[in-house]
């Protein structure tokens, strides 16, 4: 048996009992497709994972900077209590609207708010309104503008937040500093800002399952 066949095999099996599907997940998974939206929201078993820091968290508000159809939205807005928000930045009008619908078909609506526009346009102007600071934030965006996102997400957190980045091993290029690739670059930039700055103690993890060879990152905000 291949690797890869072998991952979606595990993967398959801790979904069936860790991360079983519902209506309104599958729904947006679907709908998605349909929508012809890139094919890479994060696993159940991701989704569950992001669900679960938020509940560790006690988090009641969230940031996501990245949308696609929703999926992982809707993942991490059940962990927040009925008077929680969750604000979501996504670039791409199609995947807004289509990630609208699937939210509001989840119930999750009155929780979430979708905001369009490029990112980095986006956080000033959430900035502006002085928020209270988040939870945590998930950072699943394009990759070259990582350490971007990374310090809006320090000004947009406080003591104790949670900071996520997705998709942090680019199949493994993230280990080539000559690598010019600006996802590669973005991300070794990120990564080594939650090595290097005061505030933050990180890690990362590598994964393995139906995405293939990949991984994400973890800060966890200091005084």
């Amino acid at each position: 048996m291949s690797e890869s066949r072998l991952w979606d095999e595990v993967d398959g099996y801790f979904v069936s009992h860790l991360a079983p599907d519902d209506e309104a997940l599958a729904a947006a998974r679907r709908e998605s497709d349909a929508a012809g939206l890139p094919p890479v929201n994060v696993t159940a078993t991701q989704g569950k994972l992001l669900q679960l820091l938020a509940r560790i968290q006690g988090a009641r508000t969230i940031l996501e900077i990245g949308t696609l159809g929703g999926y992982s939205t809707i993942w991490l807005a059940r962990a927040l209590p009925a008077d929680g928000r969750l604000v979501t930045l996504e670039y791409n009008a199609r995947h807004a609207e289509v990630a609208t619908r699937n939210i509001a078909r989840a119930g999750l609506d009155a929780l979430v708010d979708v905001r369009l526009g490029p990112a980095l346009e986006s956080l000033p102007k959430l900035a502006d309104e002085n928020p209270s600071p988040f939870d945590l934030v998930f950072i699943d965006a394009d990759k070259g503008n990582n350490p971007h996102y990374l310090e809006w997400a320090l000004r947009l957190t406080s003591t104790g937040s949670l900071i996520v980045i997705d998709n942090v091993v680019r199949g493994g290029r993230v280990a080539d500093a000559d690598d010019p690739a600006d996802d590669v670059r973005g991300t070794r930039a990120a990564i080594e800002l939650i090595g290097s700055h005061p505030r933050l103690s990180g890690t990362a993890v590598q994964t393995v399952g139906s995405k293939g060879y990949d991984g994400f990152a973890l800060a966890h905000v200091l005084p």
